[in-house]
Formats: C-alpha cells, structure tokens, sequence
C-alpha cells in the first residue's frame, strides 16, 4: 500500500525535477525553498560509493570538523582518570569517569551522542564492543576518540565535527547542519563534507568512487546532485 505523504511533503515534491541532476548551490536553494517542518530539521547528504563493503581494504571512515558546526547539541561521555579526566569536565563533556562510567555502559546506560576514551582507558573500554559497537558509540583511534588530549577532542565534537563510515549497502549519510541554516553556511558545510569523503577514497578502489549524492532534510524529498563540478571522484 502506498504511503500518504503530507500536504507539506506533498508541496516540497513539487519543487523538484526528479529528472534533473542539481549543482549542489542550487540544490540548496531548492531545498531551503521547501516548507519548513514544526522542528529544525536536519539537513543530510547520502553518499553511493563505488566499493566493496565487504572488503576490509575497502572500508571508507572518517571525520570532518563543519565550520558552521552541525546545530546538533552533543553530549559527550569520556572514558578516562587523572589529568585527562579533569581536561575533559573543563572541556564540557557531560558525563566523565573510567570503572564507574564502564559500570555504568554496561548496565544499559546509553543517554550520550558520542564517546572518547584516553589509550590508557581503551583497555577496559574494549569489553564495552557488544554494548557500545551496535549503537556506533565505540571510541576508535580513525575518528580521533581514542586520545591523551581529551580537552581537544571534546571540543571539537562540541564545535560540530561529524563522523562519516560506510554501511554494509556501500552508503555514507553525513549531517551537514540544519534547515535554519542559511544558504552560505549549508553550501561551505556539504563542501567540506564532499571532500572529506572524496579524500577517503581507498588505495584499492577501482573506477568512480562517488557515484551518487542526493541533498534532503529529514522529511523531505531528496534532491539529486551534479557531480560534474564537485571535488574529483
């Protein structure tokens, strides 16, 4: 059975040439066109590369700081004792500590965007894989979670760095901040995020490596992008 969309849906549809592929500055004015929802929502481009998820050697993960940040509030558990646990409460993490916060995961705790842990911590930290893995909350060295220097990395979260990694479909959805945006600042945020994973192209991928990219917020229809002058694929 079909689905109903709203009449709001509906109008955004209608804004779209579902056969035209859109410069990436124009997408966005397309979009920022579209009827507001009741809530700021988030804006997102979804990626299909041309690898193989299946291939270890063909795994695409990384980070990319948003100069105009994310508009996402995140909140921030840090895995560590001593000075860089100190750093990390003066950085503004929320929630800071080793065995009681590891205590704490394993009993179903989960109220945290993302998690950091000191070298030192990840020893303890590793037993957490079947209860933070599936939620990707794992700290992991590639994504700068897994550092001495706490401070620095809590606040790079908090100043809107956003995490990109390959599903099992050959898909990346990133974040690139939220509909109240402006054009400028949604335009330099996918940019960055464009080339980010443009550069994260492994050694053994064969022809393009970004096939497709479609620009939607989070309860709108897609807007499929030209390639042709973004960041080589």
């Amino acid at each position: 059975m079909a689905k109903n969309r709203s009449k709001r849906y509906e109008a955004a549809k209608k804004a779209v040439d579902p056969a035209r592929k859109y410069p990436l500055a124009e997408a966005i004015k397309v979009l920022k066109g579209m009827p507001p929802a009741k809530y700021d929502m988030t804006v997102t481009l979804s990626m299909h590369l041309g690898v193989d998820p299946k291939q270890s050697d063909q795994m695409v993960r990384g980070t990319t700081p948003l100069p105009h940040g994310s508009g996402k509030s995140v909140r921030v558990l840090v895995f560590a004792s001593g000075a860089a646990a100190e750093a990390a409460k003066a950085a503004g993490a929320e929630f800071v500590g080793y065995e009681d916060m590891i205590k704490k995961c394993n009993e179903g705790f989960s109220d945290f965007d993302v998690a950091i842990s000191t070298p030192a911590a990840m020893a303890e930290v590793r037993k957490l894989g079947k209860v933070l893995g599936p939620r990707g909350l794992m700290p992991n060295p590639k994504t700068g979670t897994v550092t001495d220097d706490t401070a620095k990395a809590v606040g790079e979260v908090k100043a809107g760095r956003v995490e990109f990694k390959l599903d099992k479909n050959g898909n990346i959805a990133v974040p690139v901040g939220k509909f109240s945006f402006s054009e400028d600042a949604l335009l330099e945020n996918a940019g960055v995020v464009l080339d980010a994973v443009a550069k994260s192209r492994p050694p053994t991928a064969k022809g393009i490596f970004i096939h497709s990219v479609t620009l939607a917020a989070t309860v709108t229809p897609g807007i499929a992008l030209d390639l042709s002058n973004l960041s080589k694929n």
